[in-house]
């Protein structure tokens, strides 16, 4: 009687475990990335991911550098900032992720306005492009010899 007792209590503690662990939680991560006019090619952290709007899954939290590329406008790089909500810290991610009975979404959107190119005025672009020219035509001053030179002292 004892012997099927402990069987019969390892068998309830098995299934709540499971059933523990098949309603266990999971948190879905995902920002949405918006341009004003849309249709501007996204590329965050130097990967294309498409033509605005665009969403993403992500995992980490952190900085995104967020690079828009659009004809007829200026191209735009913008470090974006996505910050951990108050659930999802080093203390509570092993609950939120594991133990909690339900899913949690955490979704960004970031919309951003695209400004219209505009063309340098001549004069100054020959302006500068003979600056540039004279500062390549310049000899450039002697490096230092022996092993402070190699060691790329000047």
């Amino acid at each position: 009687m004892g012997n099927k007792l402990r069987t019969d209590r390892r068998r309830a503690v098995a299934t709540i475990l499971l059933g523990l662990a098949a309603a266990s939680g999971c948190v879905e991560r995902r920002y949405t990335i918006r341009t004003d006019p849309p249709g501007a090619t996204a590329v965050v952290n130097g990967q294309e991911v498409g033509p605005t709007p665009v969403s993403q899954p992500f995992t980490y939290y952190g900085d995104r550098e967020i690079t828009l590329i659009q004809d007829g406008y200026e191209t735009r790089t913008i470090i974006q900032p996505i910050k951990a909500p108050w659930w999802d810290n080093m203390l509570t991610e092993f609950f939120t992720e594991n133990l909690v009975p339900f899913h949690l979404r955490d979704e960004r959107e970031y919309t951003y306005a695209m400004a219209p190119a505009t063309s340098p005025n001549a004069g100054d672009l020959r302006n500068r492009a003979e600056q540039l020219r004279g500062e390549s035509q310049a000899v450039p001053a002697p490096r230092r010899g022996g092993i402070l030179g190699w060691l790329g002292f000047p």
